[in-house]
């Protein structure tokens, strides 16, 4: 028996990697253009539900579809009430899975079409074009999902658990207790779930037991009915770590099937009994010949697939209209945190890592905030290069100083994701996404030491005893705005804003270099005029050196984000 569910226990690894190897390869292949998908119709309701469920059907994962949803959610291209109908049409798409298991798993014998199937996989995946590849690992990932419930089927006939006492003395005890029974087996399905973090892993033990004709079917669709909220309960502890926006995402899943569950609880016989009558399975009927007992066992899992689909579109068909109020519940529940200075990462989270695809999505946002934050750090330097008040100059330094450290924290966090990324599978264009990825945040950090450096310049001067003329104080401004305005072009790059122009800030480069040279020799020309001491003249001149340094920076950044895009 030990070995059997140690079989068991492969056969389940085998069904969740083909699963997870599927995914990737088609996310890999469709990934921008399911992006750009969900990205223009999720303006209406019913776009947002059809577009969540097809994608979960095509992906064969509602965790990537929320994970795309809750990525345009924190980039401000979706609203949470736009996310939520994408999220209810995920659990439609996911249903899709089961019928796959209840078709071909449970009534086609697949293992004649796995091998071939194989080895097309393996030739596919050593070609080089990356769409061939990719496919091929699409192929490979379904071969080794059907070859899993395949021998998972096989070994449960192995097993004879229709014939095991101990199992279905099990069953049979706790299945006396009315409305207990099903709450214990939804319990145990929602345990089940967040232990193997798969759904479709504890749906396919579900279709097994069912098929076997040990488990009776209302406990079965009880298990079903746990594995949803067990799904929606995995999620919610990975956005623990995660943003508002994320974790308001993942409430809104699990509050859907929440409220699913309990309705379906208050009428469940009536509910299951139309469910089986429809797809032709009578919950009562005992088979007794083989023939019986083989449609039975065909039935069933239509029986569990039928409900699983009906609870998901009555459950749409109800909250559908009440997208709003979810919303409003939800934003009451979690409240968003006011933007402190103490942040870190916010749109990226290990828990919420979907494929090495989506996430360099994530990692992108994360990137342009950083730049977005860098800047908003530079435009403390013209203050602080004004301010006379002791008091004020201190505070507003610790303040540019806090930014340093935070900026030195948040390259090492996002860097330290993209290794992550980097370990699973990505297409060539993808891995030269996520080298220049590397390089800007290597460049953006650079940018906040120059912007430190000129700082501390500031502060040497404030400090001693002597202060800048009127004309230094000008040619510093000057000078500074030249880097604002290259700053701000350089965010505008790396967020693909529409108003980004590169060649504008490759000549703002020259133009800085020039400034800079200029300013060198009027410096030498002023100081042997004695307009102002040698020492003012190399802090003065240290400011205009880290500007320059800055402006080098900027123009890395903007390289490597978009050569990048050249060679793809």
């Amino acid at each position: 028996m030990t070995l059997m569910i140690l079989k068991m226990l492969g056969c389940l690894a085998l069904l969740m990697f083909g699963m997870k190897t599927m995914s990737e390869g088609l996310q890999k292949l469709t990934g921008g253009h399911l992006r750009a998908f969900l990205g223009t119709m999720t303006k209406h309701r019913a776009g947002g539900l059809l577009t969540g469920t097809f994608i979960t059907a095509a992906v064969q994962s509602s965790t990537a579809t929320t994970v795309m949803t809750v990525s345009f959610v924190n980039a401000g291209l979706l609203t949470l009430k736009q996310a939520i109908p994408v999220i209810m049409g995920a659990n439609i798409g996911t249903t899709a899975t089961a019928w796959i298991m209840s078709i071909f798993g449970f009534q086609f014998n697949m293992s004649s079409f796995v091998w071939p199937l194989f080895a097309l996989g393996i030739i596919l995946s050593y070609v080089r074009k990356s769409n061939v590849k990719s496919f091929g690992e699409f192929v490979f990932g379904f071969s080794f999902m059907f070859l899993g419930l395949t021998t998972l089927r096989e070994n449960a006939v192995a097993m004879d658990l229709s014939h095991n006492q101990a199992v279905i003395d099990f069953f049979a005890a706790s299945g006396n207790w009315g409305i207990l029974s099903t709450l214990l087996f939804l319990l145990l399905g929602s345990v089940l779930t967040m232990c193997v973090q798969s759904s479709a892993a504890i749906m396919a033990i579900t279709l097994l037991l069912c098929s076997s004709g040990v488990l009776p079917i209302y406990q079965g669709i009880a298990l079903v009915m746990g594995e949803n909220i067990g799904t929606t309960v995995t999620s919610n502890l990975a956005a623990l770590s995660a943003s508002t926006q994320a974790r308001r995402a993942a409430l809104a899943h699990m509050l859907f099937n929440v409220f699913g569950v309990v309705w379906v609880l208050i009428v469940f016989h009536p509910f299951v009994n139309m469910v089986c009558h429809i797809v032709g399975f009578d919950p009562n009927f005992v088979p007794q010949t083989q023939e019986e007992i083989a449609e039975a066992s065909v039935r069933v899992t239509y029986a569990l697939s039928g409900f699983h689909t009906a609870f998901n579109l009555c459950n749409v068909a109800i909250l559908i209209w009440f997208i709003k109020p979810m919303e409003n519940i939800i934003c009451k529940i979690i409240r968003e945190k006011e933007d402190g200075e103490d942040f870190s990462i916010k749109f990226i989270s290990a828990g919420l890592m979907s494929t090495a695809e989506l996430s360099l999505f994530e990692a992108r946002k994360e990137i342009n905030l950083f730049a977005e934050r860098t800047l908003k750090m530079f435009r403390f330097v013209p203050d602080l290069l004004k301010m006379k008040d002791e008091g004020e100059f201190t505070k507003l330094f610790a303040r540019i100083e806090k930014y340093e450290n935070i900026s030195d924290k948040m390259e090492i966090e996002i860097a330290g994701y993209l290794n992550k990324v980097s370990e699973g599978r990505l297409s060539p264009e993808s891995k030269r996404v996520l080298q220049s990825m590397l390089k800007e945040i290597s460049e953006i950090e650079s940018i906040g030491d120059s912007i430190y450096n000129m700082s501390r310049a500031i502060r040497h001067k404030f400090q001693s005893a002597d202060d800048f003329t009127e004309e230094q104080y000008s040619r510093i401004e000057g000078m500074m705005k030249l880097c604002d305005k290259s700053m701000a072009q350089m965010v505008d790059i790396i967020e693909d804003a529409p108003q980004a122009d590169v060649k504008s800030t490759l000549m703002m480069e020259y133009e800085i270099n020039d400034y800079r040279k200029m300013l060198k020799q009027l410096n030498i020309d002023d100081i042997n005029a004695q307009r102002y001491s040698y020492q003012m003249g190399v802090h003065y001149m240290d400011v205009i050196n880290d500007c320059e340094k800055l402006g080098d920076y900027v123009i890395n950044v903007v390289e490597a984000h978009v050569n990048h895009k050249l060679s793809g």
